[in-house]
């Protein structure tokens, strides 16, 4: 069942007028009356596209606003928003007449019909089949229209229309029946007007598909009317039998429209005589126990059919819904047996099915178990069940007192989907954005490359600034260059070029794409430059990252680039492996390995460095990772040069270490206990330094200062300009690397220093 006359709970109904602080129209005696006076005659003489007189149109058009529950106020609009496209100056002409409320309204609808019909003409093609774009176009329709009532004038138009086009055998066009059908239809069914949507769903799809159509119309045997009227009849019925059994039982009555058959039977795979619903009836209960005498009485007056038989009471389903449901065969006046389903609830179960997560629509359109092939799992959907319930309140108001607060708290609804806005492209497209969202947002949500190229946009044909907040329904087109890239100040949120954290993260992502290049780009000269060395031009670089256990020659390249991968490691792989030792060679060889074990009594003093276990060792310092104290060190015996000392961490020790482990000694720096102790006097050693610094002009002189006041002097100095950053290597001497480490942390907090770390 699509609809429920059910009141609503008191309140709801007081926190919602409450909460309500928007404007609505205002009442005016005769103000139908005069409107249609007043236009009439400009929209007697004014056809519609579809060959209907204009003035008939909206007649037609206030006669449904009126069959729906809409006051006359409402139906006034009609008249005004059909002669706004007309008049030269509407918006003043419909102020002066009616009031601010009335023309703000009516200049809303027909921009809204303008832009529907100008999306149909263009898109209608690409849209087809497309249930995620119909969505966007649903979402926008409500969206864009600052209040609800706006959205009621547009699908009473369009069923009109649709009317006079049924009626006088034109044909219609495709596109037209499909956005009724697969936008509009679907949307009144979420706001809860039925009475709408099954006829739009219906006459849509005998333009679509007439044979179809007309085959299930046969099947049923009745008329549209005779099947209503068959409804009426079981529906009194079943109330005073329940009245005479003593039950405030509420009875609803339905026929099943046409289409509505057709998608159960495409969406099950069953044919029209399994479809048991055709003509269905719900039974609103006050408890549960009532909800079972209901069931015995109507398996007692009439033959159930044992298969279709629910007891979601007992068995819930996992979205928390709950009915009783049955089928029962009714012999009807032609002594034909028709299957008629009984749905029996509680009041409870009931508001749960209509407006919590198992809505009718919800099922209808979504979910594992639905047969539309649409998810309904938004926040969106979660709204509308909200505004489901203002449109009802509207209809208990339309008559009353209480119109006013009705109307507010419409608009209020309308509040409630202003967290997204919809805008367009220039051929068309709805593009959906987030609340703020500006035209940078605007073109990295139609292409990543749109936006890194974007550098300026028109909003309705006038040039703005990109960080210009977008409107509903405005037309953005992206101006654009040739080759370039994003700026860094649209990452800055206080100059609010960005909304989206999807088009930040694109934006950083070029920024970090950029810094990788140049990473690779160091890399391949440190590799290039050490080949030329070598005299090993030749080699292909894909082959040497093969042999080196990498993929590509730009993956070596960014590991050289970072310092991860020492030129070392790529030398022993170029270099030919080393020839057998002569005799002469061996004989040397054993000469040193002697004077190794007898050291002269000054050698290692002066690195203070002492090999554990042995006296004085030859021992030097290694280049590539310059240890200083107190690093953790290892040693490595070399041949004819001693121990090389290197930092544990270094990656050209635990390579080495790796090819030889039999070769290693333990050492540490010379001092009590195994420590180093410090002085003024203390021996100094080299450290290597990495900067990433800015352009600021005096960060030299800064940095140099900072150096000479921790006594450190720098011994070289090497920059090399990239295209985002400076990378800058100096040499100091340190006596430890304690004042290093603090020396480095200042380094960071200078303005204009990106990064600082030892090498």
């Amino acid at each position: 069942m699509e609809h429920s006359n059910l009141p609503p709970r008191s309140e709801d109904l007081i926190a919602g007028i409450v909460q309500a602080a928007t404007e609505s129209l205002p009442h005016q005696p005769d103000v139908l009356a005069k409107a249609r006076a007043l236009f009439g005659p400009l929209l007697d003489k004014l056809p519609l596209p579809s060959g209907e007189s204009t003035l008939a149109h909206a007649d037609g058009v206030a006669k449904i606003i009126a069959y729906i529950g809409g006051a006359d106020n409402l139906q006034a609009v009609t008249y005004m928003l059909y002669a706004a496209e007309h008049l030269n100056r509407p918006q003043e002409v419909i102020e002066q007449a009616f009031g601010e409320e009335y023309a703000t309204l009516a200049m809303q609808a027909m921009r809204l019909t303008l832009l529907q019909r100008n999306q149909r003409l263009q898109q209608a093609a690409a849209q087809e089949g497309k249930s995620g774009q119909i969505e966007v176009v649903r979402k926008m329709l409500l969206s864009f229209a600052r209040d609800l009532r706006v959205i009621l004038l547009r699908l009473a138009s369009r069923l009109q229309t649709l009317r006079y086009m049924a009626d006088n055998k034109v044909p219609v066009p495709y596109a037209l029946a499909h956005e009724s059908l697969y936008v509009l239809a679907p949307l009144a069914n979420r706001l809860g007007i039925w009475q709408i949507k099954w006829e739009l769903e219906d006459l849509a799809f005998r333009f679509l598909e007439p044979e179809t159509y007309h085959q299930i119309a046969r099947n049923l045997g009745e008329t549209r009317q005779q099947r209503e009227d068959h409804a009426e009849y079981l529906r009194l019925r079943l109330e005073q039998e329940m009245a005479a059994l003593g039950i405030q039982a509420h009875v609803q009555a339905r026929p099943k429209h046409i289409y509505s058959i057709i998608k159960k039977m495409r969406g099950k795979g069953i044919p029209f005589e399994q479809v048991y619903d055709a003509m269905a009836m719900r039974v609103i209960v006050p408890d549960v126990k009532d909800c079972y005498t209901v069931l015995d009485w109507a398996h007692s007056q009439f033959d159930a059919i044992a298969s279709e038989y629910d007891d979601y009471i007992a068995r819930p389903k996992p979205n928390g819904y709950q009915s009783l449901h049955t089928v029962v065969m009714e012999q009807g006046a032609d002594n034909r047996a028709r299957p008629v389903e009984i749905q029996i609830r509680t009041r409870a179960m009931h508001e749960h099915a209509e407006t919590g997560v198992a809505a009718h629509w919800a099922y209808k359109e979504a979910g594992a178990k639905g047969y539309s092939g649409q998810s309904a799992a938004s926040s969106h959907d979660a709204k509308m069940a909200v505004l489901r319930q203002l449109l009802a309140w509207e209809r208990e108001f339309a008559a009353g007192e209480n119109s006013h607060a009705a109307n507010a708290l419409l608009t209020e609804g309308s509040k409630l989907l202003q967290d997204k806005i919809y805008v367009l492209t220039p051929d068309a497209a709805i593009v959906e954005l987030p609340q703020g969202a500006t035209p940078v947002d605007f073109a990295y949500s139609v292409h990543t490359t749109l936006g890194h190229r974007c550098r300026g946009a028109r909003v309705d044909g006038a040039m703005v600034p990109l960080n210009t907040p977008l409107q509903n329904g405005q037309t953005v087109e992206i101006i654009t260059i040739k080759e370039g890239g994003p700026s860094r100040d649209w990452l800055n949120p206080e100059q609010g070029y960005i909304a989206s954290n999807r088009a930040r993260a694109k934006v950083r992502a070029w920024f970090n794409a950029l810094a990788q290049q140049d990473v690779i780009a160091r890399g391949r000269e440190s590799v290039e430059k050490l080949l030329q060395r070598e005299g090993k031009t030749a080699l292909k670089l894909d082959d040497l990252a093969t042999q080196l256990g990498f993929a590509t020659a730009e993956a070596l390249f960014e590991v050289v680039g970072k310092d991860e991968l020492s030129l070392r490691s790529i030398e022993a792989v170029i270099k030919p492996a080393a020839p057998a030792r002569t005799e002469d060679e061996v004989l040397l060889h054993k000469q040193n390995q002697w004077n190794e074990r007898h050291p002269s009594p000054k050698q290692g003093a002066g690195a203070g460095v002492l090999v554990v276990g042995m006296g004085s060792l030859l021992t030097q310092l290694a280049k590539c990772c310059k240890p200083a104290p107190p690093d953790t060190i290892g040693g490595f015996v070399t041949r004819g040069k001693g121990v090389s000392v290197h930092r544990s961490d270094c990656s050209n020790f635990r390579n080495m270490v790796s090819d030889a482990p039999e070769r290693t000694i333990d050492v540490q720096w010379a001092g009590s206990s195994g420590t180093h102790t410090t002085s003024e006097n203390s021996a100094r050693y080299p450290v290597d330094i990495q900067l990433q610094t800015g352009n600021r002009s005096g960060l030299l002189r800064d940095i140099t200062e900072l150096f000479a006041r921790e006594k450190m002097p720098i011994t070289s100095l090497h920059t090399d300009p990239g295209k985002t950053a400076n990378h800058m290597t100096l040499t100091v001497q340190v006596a430890d690397t304690h004042r290093l480490s603090q020396a480095l942390a200042d380094l960071r907090r200078l303005d204009g220093v990106f990064s600082a770390r030892r090498r």
